[in-house]
């Protein structure tokens, strides 16, 4: 096996079947566990490369032969910020964060679209993986949707009043509109063709695509 180049994060929302990984294969990636994450880890078998975190929301024994990074529990950035960080220490710049949306704390969901951003800012390529749906945020630059018609795309300004952006391959095409924060109008077009892309001119641009 090559040198692995994509960075798995596994945080703490519970993965409920193996196909949520999808094309990411955790044996083929450096997967790091923020702390409940190794409980997701655990129940589909896939072996952790690091851990990290302050373990308030793991419970059991952390195993003895995994790297393990203990955080204290008062500290500025969330367990999965600090994950990535160290996948960015560790030189990836490629991220795909499993367990990281949905649950019982939207607040948690909302810091990891920060992390997101965060990501892109920091010019690594990164999504993040929920049950059928995924999520990026482009700022400025394209994405390309390649095999996904029928599925649903959103777009929304992230951190920013507005972004402008322009869609081909999809039933409502745009072409440099902008898009503002207080008015969803970029939710819900159609992917009508095997290559769809999002274009952002200007601003962050959050990208949910949900299939």
């Amino acid at each position: 096996m090559g040198q692995k180049v994509i960075c798995m994060v596994i945080g703490s929302v519970p993965i409920d079947s193996a196909e949520n990984f999808g094309e990411y294969k955790p044996e083929d990636c450096f997967v790091i566990c923020a702390d409940g994450g190794l409980e997701n880890a655990n129940r589909f078998q896939v072996r952790p490369d690091l851990l990290i975190g302050d373990f308030d929301s793991y419970r059991g024994e952390l195993p003895g032969q995994v790297e393990t990074i203990r955080l204290a529990v008062e500290k500025d950035e969330t367990d999965t910020l600090a994950a990535v960080k160290e996948g960015i220490r560790r030189g990836f710049r490629q991220f795909a964060l499993f367990g990281v949306l949905g649950g019982e704390r939207f607040d948690h969901s909302y810091a990891n679209l920060c992390v997101l951003q965060y990501l892109s800012r920091q010019g690594c390529k990164s999504v993040l993986v929920g049950k059928s749906c995924r999520v990026f945020l482009i700022c400025g630059g394209r994405l390309t949707l390649n095999g996904m018609r029928g599925a649903t795309v959103s777009v929304f300004p992230f951190g920013c009043p507005a972004c402008r952006v322009s869609y081909i391959g999809m039933k409502y095409p745009l072409t440099k509109a902008v898009l503002h924060s207080d008015d969803p109008l970029g939710v819900s077009n159609r992917i009508e063709a095997e290559e769809a892309r999002v274009s952002v001119h200007d601003g962050d641009a959050l990208i949910l695509v949900q299939s």
